[in-house]
């Protein structure tokens, strides 16, 4: 079936496009025509009919309208324009439920992945895989610290969370089926960690390394505090292991306290009482209130967790779709589409 599918090219009609290109826009205006022109230049190679869906997140810039126009003009552009930012999490969803092709494959916008290297994604698609997630093949110009926490953290996680396996420094730059699209937008919850619900679904996948590029344009948008804060999203997703390293360190901490004060009755009893021992207290005071801060802090984050799940909050909210045509298009390279430009608004 899938090799079937790829052997069609764009002269063939056909009324869902063959590859879907799902791009989550965050004030990436300096990099988009550059993104349009690289992005265009491999799929008119390919020769398969294809669609770009573009996700506004929100920008401040004129990100939105740029995507607009192109949308206006090509029939290959499908503009997502979300009503505020909602997170590149939720962006993301939001393209992988709009997505149509048999195949969605997933960008950053910056070029960090190249576009170049779809073809060789198809090629594994073809030879079986559901999910072609993309490795990086070295953290080389990365800081210490953060090469050193990412690599904690995998393991960490991969530990934690059994059976499901999540790539080594694999990010959100993949392809994937129909079918493992399908399964990942029926995921309900409202607390969403991409790279967990990818390994969550399953289905065959193979892993490809690949050099990531120099950001084309433009800053990072991600800082330390928010990679940790992500890492911390991605444990309490998908495990209850910190509830259950609290329970093991309170328990030894009781079992300490239980010891010591055994050790103060002793002492007490043969050597008599003494008055020394306060900074020993006041110590043993102040750990004692640092654990149970930090562990109403994780029963709290799970309890949140639980409080914006049963409001049952959409994940985002779309304020219109914009696109020249509900056809697909063929392949058109830069060439604009004819026919009349679509606004959809969905509330």
């Amino acid at each position: 079936m899938q090799n079937q599918i790829l052997s069609q090219t764009s002269t063939a009609a056909k009324t869902t496009p063959v590859i879907s290109l799902v791009i989550p826009v965050f004030n990436e205006m300096e990099v988009l025509p550059l993104l349009f022109e690289r992005v265009r230049k491999v799929m008119h190679g390919l020769r398969l009919d294809y669609e770009m869906v573009m996700v506004d997140d929100g920008s401040k810039d004129s990100s939105a309208d740029f995507l607009i126009r192109q949308a206006q003009q090509d029939a290959c552009v499908r503009a997502v324009i979300l009503s505020r930012n909602f997170g590149k999490e939720a962006a993301l969803s939001a393209g992988l439920e709009q997505a149509q092709g048999e195949v969605i494959i997933v960008l950053d916008a910056d070029l960090q992945n190249p576009p170049e290297l779809i073809p060789d994604m198809l090629e594994k698609w073809r030879a079986g895989a559901d999910i072609v997630a993309m490795k990086r093949r070295d953290r080389s110009g990365e800081s210490w610290l953060k090469k050193s926490g990412s690599y904690v953290y995998y393991r960490i996680m991969n530990r934690i969370t059994g059976s499901m396996n999540i790539p080594e420094d694999t990010g959100d730059f993949r392809l994937m089926s129909r079918r493992s699209v399908d399964s990942l937008n029926q995921l309900p919850e409202r607390n969403r960690y991409m790279k967990g619900l990818f390994a969550w679904v399953g289905y065959p996948t193979h892993v490809m390394q690949y050099d990531v590029a120099d950001r084309a344009a433009g800053q990072t948008k991600w800082n330390y505090f928010n990679l940790f804060g992500l890492a911390f999203e991605g444990i309490t997703s998908f495990s209850i292991a910190p509830l259950r390293a609290m329970v093991l360190l309170g328990l030894i901490t009781a079992i300490l306290g239980g010891i010591f004060g055994a050790w103060i009755v002793f002492k007490t009893l043969f050597f008599g009482n003494d008055l020394d021992g306060y900074p020993s207290i006041i110590a043993m005071i102040t750990f004692l209130g640092g654990v149970q801060l930090l562990s109403i802090g994780v029963l709290g984050e799970y309890v949140g967790k639980t409080y914006f799940e049963a409001k049952q909050r959409p994940l985002f909210i779309i304020q219109e779709v914009v696109q020249q045509s509900l056809q697909p298009a063929h392949n058109h390279s830069s060439e604009a589409a004819q026919g009349t430009p679509v606004n959809v608004t969905t509330d």
